[in-house]
């Protein structure tokens, strides 16, 4: 090991008059042609040269560092010889350190040494240090180190922080602070419905039947709006390949993972497809402590180098967003996004990203890929289920956006940028759906979300309960999102504007409505086959038939946009299912029944998704051969946004 140089370290005092690719030359470590074609891609890229010749050209990372203190003539990390200066480590903040890679140390004599894992980026905080570790003599480790040492010593405060990152104001926390509160004041409101229903019968029934074909008719009108907004404006192509005068990002994938057994070591070998170049890439799996299945079976295979874990300690409540919180400070990039375990993104996912950021307006922070699905022949509930999401992110969520309306995020294949998302203090660890909470979060504080034209490859729910259950925590989501956002609605309506206020109202009111008085309107359907409506008693039947006539074009309406949204070649074959959607979504208001009965009684249950049910698939013949080596493929001949 290196002898530590106690003189201190500065990027304006170069400790060494030639450059680090120089030295590896002149101790011939790293062949000629080798360092030339690493420099010349560090022209286009924000990648540093260790980080290039290690994960582009498979080159020693521990022989890189040795180099590295050998060239700024500094010492290497010894735990025997190193105490961590845990007063500092907490002063400057577990987060800060974990972010940097620094680590605060003293020697046996007492004497500050500042730990680095990324010496090439030390100047752009070291400003931000107090002078006493600015002016510190630098000692370097790999950043495996400083982050387990980090996150060993400043586990409760990172813990607490993941779970509380958003600001209480934005965050549906304080829901659980009073659960005794909540659930008398939930009986007392059903009493009193109750109440009034049984005094009131028909009045009652009339009010909510009103209100249930009101909410229709809004979401009629949003739908078409939609529709005729993404038939009839043109859509701006994002740039395919990014500016020549700009280095392409660092960009930072999260990947939470939790008892996938079936899915973790086909993740690897999806992602392995990816073109973006490897120094950029930083692909985290992000794992709980609790969940020793996934860890097994990863510990049986070799990540490539650009591909790592993150292991968050066990915390309430114990949710997806909590884990993201909590990775976020372990992330290398400028640019985070996330995809979840079963997903299989297009190859070139990350170049399109990329080259949108670099081209994209300051107030442009998101972008929302396409979610598609590989298993729609599985079953009919995976047929409805691929129909249903590709008439949303199709055709609704783009023809919303250029409507000028904030939308909500799906929960996968988001691409943001990393200031502004550690500006609004990542995702709410308490809200099931942190997705769409974020989505209007952005829209408050003035930013913007734009859909990108690449796709990611997810496997369809295809069983009745599993489906039932994640759609309850994404209606569960729905409810809570909209009682966080309207706790001050001058607040709301100021921040947001008064057009993409009503988008909101439209969007979360008619769609909770809609799922929880769907039986009301399916009563509707009873007239056409002779069958007397109770309402006859109070209103007439022609009125009666109009609204009759009103729900069937609501629900031409629906299959109209369905069918043009599975267009493409790869989805024709789903247009005979498309009348089926009218036996599907009533399978929704099983889930909203149940969502809003977890609302009251737990409000943060996490009800997982189980992945990895069509993994069988390709020996059955229900997929075809365009498939990578796990035989799962992306469907990529769908026609573009």
């Amino acid at each position: 090991m290196t002898e530590l140089v106690q003189t201190p370290f500065t990027a304006h005092k170069p400790v060494r008059p030639y450059s680090f690719a120089s030295h590896l030359r002149r101790r011939g470590l790293v062949s000629p042609q080798v360092l030339l074609r690493a420099q010349s891609a560090r022209q286009h890229q924000d990648a540093d040269l260790s980080d290039l010749l290690r994960l582009g050209y498979g080159i020693d990372g521990n022989m890189l560092l040795q180099a590295r203190a050998d060239h700024l003539g500094v010492g290497l990390f010894d735990q025997s010889r190193h105490m961590v200066d845990t007063d500092a480590l907490a002063a400057l903040g577990p987060a800060t350190c974990l972010k940097h890679t620094l680590l605060p140390t003293r020697d046996r004599a007492g004497k500050r040494l500042l730990v680095c894992a990324r010496p090439d980026r030390l100047d752009r905080v070291r400003n931000t240090l107090p002078r006493v570790w600015a002016d510190a003599p630098l000692v370097l480790t790999d950043e495996a180190t400083v982050q387990q040492t980090v996150a060993a010593l400043g586990k409760s405060v990172l813990v607490a922080a993941a779970s509380a990152r958003v600001p209480a104001r934005e965050s549906c926390r304080t829901w659980g602070r009073h659960p005794r509160r909540r659930l008398a004041c939930t009986a007392v409101a059903v009493i009193l419905c109750l109440a009034l229903v049984i005094a009131y019968p028909f009045e009652s029934l009339t009010a909510l039947v009103t209100w249930a074909c009101f909410t229709l008719i809004v979401s009629a009108l949003q739908k078409t709006a939609a529709l005729v907004s993404f038939l009839t404006r043109p859509r701006r192509p994002g740039p395919v390949q990014p500016p020549t005068n700009a280095p392409l990002p660092r960009v930072s994938v999260l990947v939470p993972l939790f008892r996938e057994r079936n899915v973790a070591t086909v993740l690897v070998e999806r992602l392995s497809r990816l073109t973006y170049p490897k120094a950029l890439l930083d692909v985290v799996l992000v794992l709980e402590e609790t969940d020793t299945l996934t860890r097994d079976v990863l510990a049986d295979v070799t990540l490539p180098p650009w591909m790592r874990m993150v292991v968050v300690p066990d915390g309430q409540p114990r949710t997806k967003p909590r884990a993201m919180n909590y990775a976020l400070d372990c992330c290398r990039g400028d640019i985070i996004g996330i995809w979840d375990a079963e997903d299989a993104p297009a190859p070139e996912q990350i170049d399109r990203v990329a080259a949108r950021f670099l081209t994209a307006p300051d107030d442009l922070v998101c972008l929302q890929g396409v979610l598609d699905y590989y298993n729609p022949r599985q079953s009919w509930l995976a047929r409805c289920f691929t129909i249903e999401y590709a008439t949303w992110f199709r055709v609704m969520l783009p023809g919303m956006a250029r409507l000028g309306f904030a939308i909500p995020l799906g929960g996968t294949t988001l691409f943001f940028r990393r200031d502004a998302l550690e500006e609004l203090g990542g995702w709410d660890a308490h809200n099931v759906t942190e997705d769409a909470d974020l989505g209007f979060r952005l829209s408050r504080h003035g930013y913007r979300t734009e859909m990108i034209d690449t796709t990611t490859g997810e496997e369809a729910n295809c069983r009745i309960w599993p489906w039932i259950k994640q759609r309850s925590r994404w209606l569960k989501g729905y409810m809570v999102t909209w009682i966080v956002h309207m706790r001050r609605p001058r607040v709301l309506i100021r921040q947001m504007g008064w057009w993409k206020f009503l988008g909101m109202q439209t969007h979360f009111i008619t769609a909770l409505s809609q799922f929880l008085l769907a039986p009301l309107l399916w009563s509707f359907w009873l007239m056409p086959l002779g069958v007397t409506h109770p309402m006859e008693h109070v209103l007439s039947r022609d009125l009666l038939l109009m609204m009759g006539k009103l729900f069937l074009g609501v629900e031409l309406l629906t299959m109209g946009a369905a069918i043009y949204a599975v267009r493409g070649a790869e989805h024709r074959h789903l247009w005979p299912w498309v009348p089926s959607l009218h036996l599907y979504f009533p399978l929704g208001c099983i889930a909203a029944y149940k969502a809003l009965w977890e609302l009251i009684t737990a409000p943060f249950y996490w009800d997982k998704t189980e992945h990895g049910l069509s993994l069988h698939l390709p020996s059955r013949g229900l997929v075809p051969h365009r498939f990578d080596s796990a035989r799962i493929e992306l469907q990529t001949r769908h026609e573009s946004l």
